[in-house]
């Protein structure tokens, strides 16, 4: 018997397996007046920007989601068969056009996510018009549990926090603290 030599090939790990790491990049909290007022980089896969391209940033896309939320089409109506049936004039469109208008809208939500190759960007909004930007690798599962576990941390340490004014950049260690062991613990 004789032996083939045989080459082995090694493939990193990086392209062998895919990561089972889950990425989070960076968080934004924007204020409902377009205004940055908490950003934290959590892993420096994103290229570091300065703080006035952060302020640039926070400032253009609370513009381009308030254009995005007024783009929002209004829901499909078919008009009512038994109003057709008595009149095919144009009071028909009439009364179409008034339940058009009078039917509940859906909430118009504006950007919820942007995805690249690189990253994926989630925004949640409050009702109170708070936007966080979280950013992620694209294939992060589950993104909205940590979207929603980030807003549980803002409400609890953040909010309840006596001296936190609205609308002010959040300058809470209690909130950073625990903010960085859940997103290092993921």
């Amino acid at each position: 018997m004789s032996s083939t030599p045989t080459a082995t090939l090694s493939i990193p790990s990086a392209i062998r397996e895919p990561s089972c790491k889950k990425v989070v990049y960076s968080l934004l909290i924007i204020n409902k007046a377009g205004g940055l007022v908490y950003q934290r980089d959590f892993h420096a896969g994103l290229t570091k920007l300065s703080t006035n391209d952060y302020l640039v940033l926070a400032g253009t896309f609370h513009g381009v989601h308030a254009i995005t939320r007024s783009l929002t089409p209004a829901p499909l109506l078919f008009p009512n068969n038994s109003s057709s049936a008595n009149n095919n004039n144009n009071n028909t469109s009439l009364s179409t056009a008034i339940t058009a208008s009078a039917a509940p809208r859906t909430a118009a939500t504006g950007l919820e996510v942007l995805e690249t190759a690189l990253f994926r960007l989630t925004c949640f909004q409050t009702p109170s018009g708070t936007k966080f930007l979280l950013f992620t690798e694209p294939q992060q599962p589950n993104v909205d549990v940590v979207m929603r576990k980030v807003y549980e941390l803002y409400a609890d340490y953040v909010m309840k926090n006596p001296f936190y004014q609205l609308e002010m950049p959040v300058r809470c260690e209690a909130f950073e603290r625990h903010l960085v062991g859940y997103v290092r613990a993921r």
